[in-house]
């Protein structure tokens, strides 16, 4: 089966779709026999995962990886923290991708993600010159997604967004959404048929995230072995409210052993830093992203997570970081709408709190909780690693195989 994905994030990149797609096309390589080729964006390297540089004299570049053949669609590489210079990679990234498109070949299927969100008219593009299967694997739903975030309210752009958004789901054989929330909005509110929109949430590995001993290298090497901690990991961007991260360690300062540990990089990185500092919070502490290699440790440094989301961002965005949170075995704050993929496992598996997405002294209370009952948090920890087995790599990585099987043999499983 020759499959092609369209996405600007890939290896080695440390945006969370990017690795996940990593995976998933070198393991139906791997594991079944597959034919993958990855449309992917220029790599981008160097500090905050950046490089420098305008847009390539050549528009496609070829790399193998795992088998994998990337298609290298090469476009502008401006720092991301503007909506510039996002948006400059986006359209220079489609364009060079369109141009990547007719040297695909015969296909099977191609899938399209949301990255950026008007990529999927190319894809679909590919698939019906190539006679393919089209599937559109929605990781962000737009517009809602830009028009909630701090930085982009343009009405016309939005309704083009719109437009697009729908007329992908309209002319897509399969839609992948990440969560029954998702399928929801997507049936709902954006008119997808039903019977052709698919769930199959994001993973974590199993195998390679373990529970680990909080005494590691990673927590005697900045303090934090005899400290509870409380960890966002991945992106610090804007639709996880971390403003409110800071509002609840203001109210837990005399706890001591309490620290909020920010580990990633994104956005709101620089701006959450200067607001610490401003108001002279000496337990909240910023760590770089972690090498893939060495989660295990920074994950094991962590007593409890936080997983967040702005309000109305549920179903449009799912969190990915909650099934590495559960492979981990520690507990996470949930502060999300109760309706959010986060908030529902830690309800049907115990494995964490839920705390209401704008209330500070809410989000304060449920660390506060974990921080003064460590038995009830370890218990949620062991309830946490039972739950990854239902969102492990492997079952995923089936789940898409199963559904690309069934689009080339012309039946679509319910």
């Amino acid at each position: 089966m020759k499959l092609c994905f369209f996405n600007r994030s890939y290896w080695p990149d440390q945006a969370a779709t990017g690795q996940l797609l990593t995976e998933l096309a070198e393991d139906l390589v791997a594991r079944h026999g597959c034919q993958v080729s990855v449309v992917a964006g220029r790599a981008l390297h160097g500090r905050n995962g950046q490089a420098s540089g305008f847009w390539p004299i050549s528009p496609v570049s070829y790399e193998e990886r795992g088998s994998v053949r990337i298609l290298r669609a090469n476009g502008t590489a401006f720092p991301r923290q503007r909506f510039a210079g996002r948006a400059s990679n986006y359209l220079t990234y489609f364009a060079s991708a369109y141009a990547a498109s007719w040297r695909l070949g015969r296909q099977d299927v191609v899938v399209s993600l949301t990255d950026p969100p008007i990529l999927g008219l190319a894809a679909l593009r590919a698939a019906r010159r190539a006679g393919a299967r089209f599937v559109f694997l929605c990781e962000d739903v737009f517009p809602e997604v830009a028009a909630l975030l701090d930085d982009f309210h343009n009405e016309t752009v939005n309704r083009t967004l719109d437009r697009i958004n729908r007329y992908l789901l309209r002319e897509a054989d399969a839609v992948v959404a990440l969560g029954d929330r998702m399928k929801r909005r997507l049936v709902e509110e954006k008119g997808a048929d039903p019977s052709r929109v698919h769930v199959i949430h994001n993973w974590a590995d199993c195998e390679a995230i373990t529970p680990k001993p909080k005494d590691n290298a990673f927590a005697r090497a900045h303090g934090l072995a005899d400290r509870f901690v409380l960890m966002h990991s991945g992106n610090v961007g804007l639709s996880q409210n971390l403003d409110l991260l800071l509002e609840a360690a203001a109210r837990l300062q005399s706890r001591e052993r309490l620290v909020f540990a920010i580990v990633g990089d994104g956005a709101r990185r620089q701006p959450l830093q200067d607001m610490a500092a401003r108001r002279g919070l000496t337990n909240v502490r910023f760590f770089p992203y972690q090498p893939k290699e060495q989660l295990d440790e920074s994950f094991a440094t962590a007593d409890a997570f936080l997983v967040s989301l702005k309000p109305g961002l549920e179903g449009y965005i799912v969190p990915s970081k909650v099934y590495g949170i559960l492979a981990s075995g520690r507990p996470f704050v949930a502060a999300v709408d109760p309706s959010c993929e986060a908030a529902v496992i830690a309800r049907e598996h115990r494995c964490g709190t839920i705390a209401p997405p704008g209330e500070p002294d809410a989000r304060a209370t449920s660390i506060a909780a974990l921080f003064d009952d460590p038995a009830a948090a370890r218990v949620m920890g062991e309830n946490a690693r039972r739950a990854a087995w239902h969102y492990d790599r492997r079952v995923a990585v089936q789940s898409y195989y199963d559904l690309f099987a069934s689009l080339g043999r012309g039946a679509v499983p319910a």
